[in-house]
């Protein structure tokens, strides 16, 4: 679906849309389908496609509750919203300026998507060892437990370029006394 908006939606938006798209589909409402003029179509308020070319008959399709639905299309269709069946976005992206799309998958594809992201918490759950209820709590400490500790090794590196910059120094040191008192040594016995 495309349409006019000037900023991506939220994750509460997107649900909402979600959430309003499957309440029309179980509403069970008839579609209905009629051939008119493309004046008569824009009267109605139908809805055209983005870049879409019409002819001089167009056909306008209108569905759910109160008309919540008037678009002019040309393909195939169900009799009854309800025959759509499950509605679920897979995703909302801007496809041009002030233009955003979202995808989504119906019927039978939306059970099997749903069915894949069950699949896809169970795995995340199981290797996190904890419940899908808990697994932002525990990837949020996870996540936190990994800035301590690079924080701790970038400490520790700093500490030890430190101790390695001393016992440089003081091994540099010990080399020019052994050698200072070798050399005095050497001077002694001459």
């Amino acid at each position: 679906f495309d349409f006019a908006h000037f900023e991506a939606l939220t994750t509460d938006e997107l649900s909402a849309v979600e959430l309003l798209v499957n309440q029309q589909i179980r509403a069970n409402t008839p579609v209905e389908a009629q051939l008119c003029n493309m004046e008569e179509a824009k009267a109605k308020g139908a809805m055209a496609l983005f870049g879409e070319k019409y002819g001089d008959t167009v056909r306008v399709l209108s569905m759910g509750v109160e008309d919540f639905s008037i678009e002019l299309c040309g393909g195939t269709h169900v009799k009854r919203t309800g025959d759509i069946g499950l509605f679920k976005i897979i995703s909302e992206a801007g496809i041009a300026a002030g233009v955003r799309r979202i995808e989504a998958v119906t019927g039978e594809q939306a059970l099997d998507y749903v069915a894949q992201l069950d699949r896809q918490l169970a795995a995340a759950s199981a290797q996190l060892k904890a419940s899908p209820e808990q697994l932002s709590e525990k990837l949020s400490a996870l996540i936190q437990a990994q800035k301590d500790l690079t924080k701790e090794v970038t400490s520790l590196k700093g500490r030890l370029a430190g101790y390695a910059a001393t016992e440089w120094l003081s091994e540099a040191v010990e080399a020019v006394s052994y050698t200072h008192l070798r050399a005095h040594e050497t001077s002694l016995h001459l």
